[in-house]
């Protein structure tokens, strides 16, 4: 719906009108000069252009003579809409080399810039920091005040009760209700969303009862990797779950890459399952069972032009492979109980990636080591732009998997999700382990203290 409103897609029937007129379908030049300007649930950025040049891209200022472009006029302009953010992001560095959170900023700056009339925004807090989230709602707020309409579009139920004046339920491309946000609970609206009530009690109740003696499957010791992170030290047994808190680019996600094999580490050491890892890559930690959900699932998650079923069985190709050629009859009919395991709702299973919803995507992206039964999964972000019904049923994974034995480290920047699925919970400041609680003994107050920069505890 959201590409249909932004003119990069065209519907089989209706219209869109813009102070009754009909807008031109399909073209989105057209439909932003009105003002409708969307910014997407994945930040759509040029990687190897710059800040400047991506938020002026197709609208250069010019000098005006010649080809010349008025860098300065740009430069200043830029640095004015990324101060109404509260960002500041050098803007001469290739937005590619930035985090997913100063990408998706840059997303957000360069709608604004457009003047616009109607904002669309999708899911634009699903990689933000706490920070940056409050920025960009007290610019929502003033862009309102001035009479911007505003579509918001969020999973985040607590957002659309803080900011939404009215709220709308799509469901199986079905528009079931539109209501005031004031008459609504978030108990009936998560109703109306999936269908039916989310039970809170989750259907497999984590164990406490961790064997503690035994050898841990992953033991990190003292791991250091440059400026992004040092002397990180954890264990994690079979059957538990160590959650990893922190604000966004606390290293943490780094961490995780460095124990997948993707990046190299300066000093320190990895066991898994009792040995020394030498020589440590990808490919290899596939092979010894170690499997990992990334938190950007369309740059590191995905091949996004290949099916949904190659997608989910990339990691297992060789499990196929016959004589000659793989067994697609074999592929066909796992990729089918997966897709139904999971719920991913795709028209068939040899429909691009690129075809589906972001949580559709997110299911793809951890399904594909289901189907391993890795020894140790590595979960960053899983539940980003997932839907309550979809964020749910990867909750219940989580357990399934610590419950069949599985060591998991879970990433996530949602303090009740960490609380409510973590054994134990390490926190990360600034590279740094800034300390540990028992699930027994944690809560939001006390993680958020611990995440806490030094310099922001002192002045707090």
């Amino acid at each position: 719906l959201i590409k249909i409103l932004s003119g990069v897609e065209i519907p089989d029937e209706g219209q869109i009108l813009w102070n009754e007129d009909a807008l031109p379908l399909g073209n989105v030049h057209a439909i932003e000069s009105k003002g409708i300007v969307a910014v997407h649930q994945e930040p759509v950025v040029f990687h190897h252009l710059d800040v400047v040049d991506n938020l002026f891209v197709g609208r250069e200022h010019s000098l005006g003579f010649g080809t010349w472009l008025n860098r300065y006029a740009m430069q200043m302009e830029a640095k004015e809409i990324l101060e109404t953010l509260e960002e500041d992001l050098p803007l001469t560095k290739p937005v590619g080399s930035m985090s997913l959170a100063q990408r998706q900023m840059v997303s957000i700056a360069r709608a604004l810039l457009n003047q616009c009339r109607i904002l669309i925004l999708d899911e634009p807090t699903a990689s933000l920091t706490a920070r940056e989230t409050e920025s960009l709602f007290k610019t929502i707020l003033a862009l309102r005040d001035q009479g911007v309409g505003i579509l918001y579009v969020s999973h985040r139920l607590e957002e659309i009760f803080k900011l939404a004046d009215r709220v709308s339920v799509l469901r199986d491309g079905v528009l079931l209700a539109t209501q005031a946000t004031k008459d609504l609970t978030q108990d009936a609206l998560i109703q109306q969303m999936v269908g039916r009530s989310i039970d809170s009690t989750p259907a497999i109740r984590l164990s406490d009862k961790i064997a503690s003696e035994a050898s841990p499957v992953l033991e990190v010791r003292r791991l250091s990797r440059g400026c992004e992170f040092q002397n990180i030290s954890f264990k994690i047994q079979a059957g538990e779950i160590l959650g990893m808190s922190g604000l966004v680019g606390a290293g943490r996600s780094a961490v995780a890459q460095t124990v997948f094999g993707i990046n190299g580490f300066d000093s320190g050491e990895i066991f898994f399952e009792g040995k020394k890892l030498e020589k440590h890559n990808v490919q290899k930690a596939i092979q010894r069972g170690i499997a990992m959900v990334p938190e950007d699932r369309q740059d590191q998650g995905l091949a996004l032009p290949l099916s949904v079923e190659t997608n989910l069985l990339l990691p297992s190709l060789t499990e196929f492979q016959g004589r000659f050629r793989l067994d697609h009859s074999a592929m066909r009919i796992t990729s089918e109980h997966l897709i139904s395991k999971l719920g991913i709702k795709t028209e068939k299973p040899t429909s691009a990636a690129n075809s589906l919803s972001g949580g559709n995507q997110q299911k793809i992206v951890i399904g594909k080591w289901i189907h391993r039964n890795p020894k140790l999964f590595i979960l960053d972000e899983p539940t980003r732009g997932v839907d309550v019904g979809a964020k749910s049923e990867v909750h219940r994974l989580v357990r399934e998997l610590a419950s069949q034995g599985s060591a998991v480290l879970l990433i996530s920047s949602e303090l009740p999700e960490i609380l409510s699925l973590s054994h134990r919970i390490i926190v990360m400041t600034e590279g740094c382990i800034s300390g540990e609680l028992k699930r027994a003994d944690a809560n939001q107050e006390k993680l958020l203290k611990l995440a806490l920069p030094k310099e922001s505890k002192v002045s707090a």
